[in-house]
């Protein structure tokens, strides 16, 4: 799940003595958000990856690693916005060539292109999520960019809610995009160009990326900053009942 509604609650008592949120909700401009979004295999893609990005007022930082993807050929990438929040079942049965999943197949999932995660200085707005000469041609790299985003898309961002998407899948093994069946977003691309490889809706972590500061390691320390939080903010709360319950005994003694 993507948020411990139940665990977050118990904490919350804690972590009010900890921290205060912003007076008002909207104000971001000196709020800083760290996020963090394990990538994962869609569609049998073979890769695999982790996204970070901070968030601070307007301005983004986001770091992307990437794995294992096919070589040579462009791998468009986006932060998508306005559905669920979350990626698809890998195992759903899309509309593509033997039930790939298409981009537009997962969109109550993760909403739509918002943010185009381009390099060169190219625009990072949704108008460019089909940018090709600006995205990866590699199938394993490195990508890192600060820009600006539209208030809207900083306010989902600050509230968690993005999601990573990273396309371009051979499904054939041809080494290239080919195949007769049409991209679903452009019928002048193969599918095989746009459907999603993998996904990641981040989550809001004390982590930073790998060369931001404090190591993340591996996909297997994935979301450990949140839990140790969720559980140190439990474990104040069960100290402060502790305490009212020994108050109690006092007084009852005395």
């Amino acid at each position: 799940m993507k948020r411990t509604t139940a665990l977050a609650a118990l904490a919350a008592p804690a972590l009010l003595a900890l921290s205060a949120a912003p007076a008002n909700a909207h104000d971001i401009d000196d709020v800083t958000v760290e996020l963090m979004a394990p990538l994962e295999e869609l569609n049998d893609s073979g890769g695999s990856g982790e996204a970070w990005a901070k968030v601070t007022g307007n301005e983004v930082w986001i770091k992307v690693e990437v794995q294992g993807l096919l070589d040579g050929s462009p791998h468009a990438q986006h932060i998508h916005l306005g559905g669920a929040g979350e990626c698809p079942d890998p195992a759903m049965e899309g509309s593509g060539f033997d039930g790939a999943i298409r981009t537009t197949d997962a969109i109550d999932s993760y909403g739509e292109v918002r943010v185009s995660l381009t390099g060169n200085d190219a625009d990072t707005s949704e108008a460019a999520a089909l940018d090709v000469s600006n995205f990866p041609a590699d199938g394993t790299y490195t990508y890192e960019r600060t820009f600006e985003v539209p208030d809207d898309v900083a306010e989902g961002l600050h509230h968690g809610d993005g999601v990573v998407v990273i396309h371009g899948v051979d499904h054939n093994g041809s080494g290239e995009y080919d195949g007769e069946q049409m991209s679903d977003l452009d019928d002048s691309l193969p599918s095989e160009a746009t459907d999603p490889a993998l996904c990641g809706a981040f989550q809001e972590t004390q982590m930073s990326a790998p060369g931001g500061g404090v190591e993340t390691g591996g996909g297997s320390t994935s979301g450990m900053e949140n839990s140790g939080l969720i559980a140190g903010g439990a474990l104040l709360v069960a100290a402060g009942a502790g305490a009212v319950a020994l108050n109690q005994r006092r007084r009852t003694d005395s």
